[in-house]
């Protein structure tokens, strides 16, 4: 099977969501210069929320601008095709990755990058997929439905790239998404949770299907609608709750900056403490080790062990101390010199 734009075979998917929730400082890259007008508008702190920036119609050329304005975006990784192509020198082997990104609630965008290596390329595609962001539109469309609650699409909207030809109509609640697997992950992360879907063409090749489906989710916004079908269907545009930027880029910087600082001034200061109480700390250590044996001095001789005594045999009414003294008092067998003091005190006595 041929794979979708281009020779070689979909390699399956890859990837998953990231549901972890990222720090200021991994949210807001302290060496990001913004060159385009949207992207110094955002840093100064004067477009709060990705509706607005949406609403300007300015171009949106830097992926950090989605990354400040959206904190909670979600990416998935929807194809990996690797192509392969003869010369003269050899294989030449490249990768096309498709991937999508969204927050759940009203913003979805997909993107794709070729080259030669996986990972770099995946990171490539995602910062596409950032850039292509658009806002999805949603309401209680069906006649079967009556809830008021923005759980599926407003009116039945159509999308196609390629072969593929996907439509989507608004189903009642607790239908689910009832459409393809592929589709089912594109309209996952808009928010969307129950839709009827109708496909046509060579809906095996990802790429195709992925994007027709986000055509579909782009022509939410295409559709005019008046005052009172936005209050019969219960429209809504871009997410339910709004998420807000409290601080601009500008001051987080300084902020984290401050932290920084702080955090620096403490870590200096405990270094200094130990450094001082270093010699007291050395000191009890080896006391502790002499205590404990561990010094020079407190190696003794090793300990001498008795002759070994017969279990049959009765202890002796002797103490050791008696044994002692009656050693002491046994006489020795060979008469014993007198001192020399003694003898010439002798001598001049006799004179």
């Amino acid at each position: 099977m041929p794979g979708p734009r281009g020779g070689g075979r979909p390699q399956g998917r890859q990837g998953g969501f990231r549901k972890e929730k990222q720090s200021d400082e991994e949210r807001i890259s302290l060496n990001w210069v913004p060159k385009t007008k949207l992207g110094k508008l955002v840093y100064a702190g004067k477009i709060t929320s990705m509706s607005e920036a949406l609403d300007t119609r300015l171009p949106l050329k830097e992926p950090e601008i989605v990354d400040i304005l959206l904190p909670e975006l979600e990416d998935e990784v929807l194809d990996v095709n690797m192509v392969q192509r003869m010369t003269d020198s050899g294989r030449r082997v490249r990768f096309a990755i498709t991937a999508v990104v969204g927050n759940g609630d009203g913003f979805v965008g997909m993107g794709r990058a070729k080259g030669k290596e996986v990972g770099p390329n995946i990171r490539n595609a995602i910062d596409r997929a950032k850039l292509n962001i658009i806002e999805v539109k949603r309401g209680c469309g069906s006649w079967e439905c009556g809830c008021g609650t923005p759980h599926t699409f407003p009116y039945a909207v159509k999308g196609k790239c390629g072969s593929v030809d996907v439509t989507f109509k608004p189903a009642p609640r607790g239908v689910g998404l009832a459409i393809g697997d592929v589709a089912k992950k594109v309209v996952t992360m808009a928010g969307i949770k129950d839709a009827w879907g109708f496909a046509k063409g060579h809906t095996k090749t990802t790429v195709n299907y992925s994007f027709a489906a986000f055509e579909a989710l782009r022509g939410t916004s295409m559709v005019k609608v008046s005052s009172t079908q936005l209050k019969n269907l219960k429209i809504i545009s871009g997410p339910v709750n709004t998420v807000y930027l409290e601080t601009s880029p500008e001051k987080m910087k300084i902020i984290l900056e401050e932290k920084k600082k702080k955090s620096r001034e403490s870590e200096a200061k405990e270094k200094a403490e130990s450094k001082g109480g270093s010699g007291d700390v050395r000191r009890g250590g080896r006391r502790d080790g002499d205590r404990r044996g561990g010094g020079r001095g407190d190696r003794r001789p090793p300990r001498r062990d008795g002759p070994a005594r017969d279990r049959n045999s009765k202890p002796s009414d002797k103490k050791p101390t008696d044994n002692k003294v009656d050693s002491a008092k046994k006489p020795t067998s060979e008469p014993q010199p007198a001192p020399k003091k003694e003898a010439k005190k002798e001598g001049g006595d006799e004179k």
